[in-house]
């Protein structure tokens, strides 16, 4: 075997996209993210639910307080 009959393959001209930067440790701050984002939506959504809760308990004990004071009123007289 002659050495002027080895061939090679021809070069291929390939687009590559560099997303090692996307995917790669950046320090930590991605990975809190990651973490940290969720989290805050959860804390966020239990604000709201505990807002709504305590508003409907609110509205509720005042109907109930108002029916129970005229009972008493009318129970009085």
């Amino acid at each position: 075997m002659n050495i002027a009959d080895i061939t090679y393959a021809h070069s291929v001209i390939a687009f590559q996209v560099n997303v090692a930067p996307v995917v790669a440790h950046q320090g930590g701050w991605d990975e809190l993210l990651l973490i940290a984002i969720p989290i805050v939506i959860v804390i966020g959504l239990l604000a709201v639910v505990k807002r709504r809760v305590e508003r409907a308990a609110t509205q509720s004990q005042s109907v109930s307080d108002t029916s129970i004071s005229a009972d008493t009123d009318a129970d009085l007289a």
